[in-house]
């Protein structure tokens, strides 16, 4: 599982980092939920999470499928998460 784990952070942060206009403050959050589950939460600045999401969900949905395909593989389950800095923010303070 941490080999799958790896491959997935590296696939993630290459091609989100080539896609945002503020790579210096993309954050990137592992949580291993169960031995073969694991979920990535990528913290961004406002302006670059409607750039990942793309028109009408389309980009985010292709790098979900690419990130699912890989982990596959291995027998394991992904998730993705977006959020900005703000609702993360947000999200800390109510204990989310």
């Amino acid at each position: 599982m941490k080999n799958t784990t790896e491959q997935l952070r590296n696939f993630l942060q290459y091609v989100a980092v080539n896609m945002i206009d503020n790579p210096g403050s993309a954050q990137l959050k592992i949580a291993e939920l169960a031995p073969d589950h694991v979920r990535f939460k990528l913290i961004l600045a406002r302006e670059d999470v409607a750039v990942l999401i793309g028109r009408n969900g389309s980009t985010i949905s292709a790098l979900r499928n690419l990130l699912k395909a890989i982990a596959k593989r291995d027998n394991c389950k992904v998730q993705l998460h977006i959020h900005s800095h703000e609702e993360e923010q947000q999200m800390t303070a109510s204990g989310e």
